[in-house]
């Protein structure tokens, strides 16, 4: 009689993931948790920046339609795309999904000189 030993045992890390999904770094950038727990994953959204002083000072444009940028927000890093601007107000698209929060803060940076900056939140 063949028992298979993953149906009965708890994995290391106190979860009861098979541990072959997880070699090779096959689970970074996702997100794992219980069903409905999990916040939303969004890959277009509009918000509302605050650009940071010194950024206002070196004369940075103000955000243009199809320009592509850097967000962070909490251990998630993805580039995006202006949609569109209508005062403070931006629509854009990232260009990978992204799970967070309505009203979590996120860093926003900017190609400047062929580095990124942060640039606002």
């Amino acid at each position: 009689m063949s028992v298979d030993r993953r149906d009965h045992m708890e994995f290391i890390n106190g979860t009861k993931i098979d541990p072959t999904l997880c070699k090779a770094d096959r689970l970074v950038g996702q997100v794992l948790g219980a069903i409905g727990k999990l916040p939303k994953v969004y890959t277009v959204c509009s918000f509302s920046a605050v650009f940071w002083a010194f950024a206002q000072k070196t004369k940075m444009s103000k955000l243009a339609k199809n320009e592509l940028l850097l967000i962070n927000i909490g251990s998630t890093s993805t580039g995006w795309r202006v949609l569109s601007v209508k005062g403070d107000l931006a629509k854009i698209q990232l260009t990978w999904p992204a799970s967070t929060e309505v009203g979590e803060k996120a860093a926003l940076s900017r190609r400047v000189e062929k580095h990124w900056r942060l640039v606002g939140q």
